[in-house]
């Protein structure tokens, strides 16, 4: 569920708590711990199972099982931390260039997190971003961030962020590509949905029908 649907639904069964408990302390006359148990357990069900239940339809929706889901999430998680990593590096560079080329791939990054984070079954079609490339990026940036951030470079030094500035402009190429190659079942549908609109079109335009009604009224 997302954090705000948990939210309200903690906020409401916490009021449902508290509202059967003053029905049934006040109201029903029970002791009062026999009133609090009792509200708690209804509350608690209440909560766990309205959230059991949107889990069972998010995982149904997205053709998941429990144990694929955590594994996903786990993933996720690890990839986050990266991020941060990333993150950090981009906002210590100073160079212009420099903090060009890691805007574009926080921003490419962040990108195919949200879209395995909004259907997780998209996990499966991204594993070499996340074991792989992501890593990469990572590492590289780090390196790339300390390096450019020193105050005295030697010829080997600019050498070596050369180096590190087109293996990143290469990876940024290659994270283009993994999420195109997430993306490609949906470019497929769409298509596949504009050439049936472009054929119902045609066939709007042109009517034989239409055309020998005319040829009769004249």
């Amino acid at each position: 569920m997302k954090p705000i649907l948990l939210f309200l639904l903690g906020m409401f069964s916490a009021a449902e708590t508290f509202m059967l408990w003053i029905i049934l302390f006040l109201g029903f006359d029970l002791p009062y711990w026999s009133a609090s148990l009792s509200s708690l357990l209804a509350g608690g069900l209440t909560f766990f199972g309205v959230k059991l239940f949107f889990e069972h339809k998010f995982l149904k929706k997205n053709k998941l099982t429990r144990k694929e889901y955590a594994y996903i999430q786990k993933n996720m998680q690890d990839a986050k931390s990266k991020m941060a990593r990333l993150q950090k590096a981009f906002l210590s560079v100073r160079s212009m260039g420099a903090f060009k080329q890691l805007y574009e791939l926080n921003k490419l990054t962040k990108r195919m997190y949200q879209i395995v984070h909004k259907e997780p079954r998209r996990f499966y079609q991204s594993e070499r971003f996340f074991f792989y490339h992501l890593d990469s990026i990572v590492e590289l940036s780090e390196r790339y961030a300390m390096l450019a951030s020193q105050p005295v470079k030697n010829e080997q030094m600019y050498i070596s962020l050369k180096e590190t500035q087109s293996t990143l402009d290469d990876l940024s190429k290659s994270v283009k590509k993994d999420i195109y190659h997430v993306l490609s079942r949906d470019v497929e549908d769409l298509n596949f949905e504009l050439d049936v609109a472009k054929h119902s079109l045609k066939k709007l335009e042109y009517n034989p029908t239409d055309t020998d009604e005319r040829s009769t009224k004249q």
